[in-house]
């Protein structure tokens, strides 16, 4: 018999996560290593487990993850995205403290795109009167 499993998508700025969650002890994978080997900074694990806190299902199932694109901080804020996804699709009565807190909306905010005559997106040259 197959193991039911539940999937979720997460994006935040160019990182994309894709995050399977099963009924288990509470370990999350990240790209085939431990979730705490992954990431170099506490604050990411937080982020991550916010989630499972605001349903009160810490511990009670695993996630392995697959994560591409961006940084650190994007990857992290992907897979709460992505987890809380897949924990609405085990159980809708989560979507309450899951919107509550504010993870089930994707992060719209992007890195504003370069503008022909300037450096960045909004940085100019130095100004020279002549």
């Amino acid at each position: 018999m197959a193991q039911v499993q539940y999937q979720g998508t997460g994006r935040r700025k160019t990182s994309v996560a894709r995050v399977r969650i099963v009924p288990g002890t509470g370990r999350i994978v990240v790209n085939g290593r431990d979730a705490e080997e992954y990431f170099p900074y506490e604050t990411q694990l937080i982020l991550i487990k916010q989630p499972f806190v605001a349903t009160e299902t810490e511990g009670t199932y695993d996630a392995v993850i697959n994560v591409q694109g961006g940084g650190f901080t994007g990857q992290a804020g992907a897979i709460r995205h992505g987890i809380s996804r897949a924990l609405l699709e085990a159980n809708p009565d989560f979507r309450v403290p899951l919107k509550r807190e504010g993870y089930l909306t994707r992060d719209a905010r992007m890195v504003e795109r370069t503008k022909y005559g300037r450096r960045k997106a909004r940085k100019r040259g130095q100004f020279s009167k002549r």
